[in-house]
């Protein structure tokens, strides 16, 4: 298998995570959306990451694609988000949610960094901000029990946690959320968080 994207991607990392954790082997194609997106297309059509090239040349594209990919060939009793019933719709509830957070976050980044000033909507980066923000609050509140198995909840929350630090820092300072610094601090030092760990100046 071949994993196409950076490890700054939350999207990525979280895929990277989850091949680590379920014990696939993969190549890391380090290819970036913005300095080599004509590349990008190539191997999915709407340049976007990440991408997972299987090892017959199937190309999957979107990382919650390939994560019940990923479920579906280890099987239910191994599978990061549980096959059904309320366990289920418990961890998708919080993958929403930290999805959300990942995708406003974003794009609001995006309105800063890129688009030029004087075309820029303060109201609408404030919105949008507003809306990451509520939905970190909305994680915090939840119960993170220390003793809970790893789940893609927990994988894709840090991996958001991580691309806030990043590139928002002061959108959502972790001593205002505690419970989620606290999960942040239990899975962050493990191997498969380690090997894909975004460095401050990637």
């Amino acid at each position: 298998m071949i994993l196409v994207g950076q490890y700054d991607s939350p999207y990525v990392r979280r895929v990277a995570i989850s091949l680590r954790v379920l014990g696939f082997a993969y190549e890391h194609d380090t290819r970036s959306v913005f300095g080599d997106f004509d590349s990008i297309r190539k191997t999915n059509p709407t340049g976007r990451i990440p991408a997972l090239v299987l090892d017959d040349g199937t190309v999957l594209v979107d990382s919650g694609v390939i994560l019940d990919y990923l479920d579906e060939t280890v099987g239910p009793a191994r599978a990061l988000i549980p096959p059904s019933g309320p366990a289920r719709r418990q961890v998708l509830h919080r993958v929403a949610l930290a999805s959300a957070a990942i995708d406003k976050a974003g794009a609001a980044n995006y309105e800063r960094l890129l688009r030029p000033q004087q075309y820029q909507w303060p109201e609408w980066i404030q919105r949008l901000q507003t809306q990451a923000v509520g939905a970190i609050e909305a994680l915090e509140e939840l119960a993170w029990p220390a003793d809970a198995p790893l789940d893609q909840a927990q994988v894709t929350t840090v991996c958001l946690l991580r691309y806030i630090a990043l590139r928002s820092p002061d959108l959502a300072p972790r001593a205002q959320f505690p419970n989620l610094a606290a999960l942040a601090a239990r899975f962050e030092p493990r191997p498969e968080f380690l090997a894909t760990y975004p460095p401050d100046d990637s």
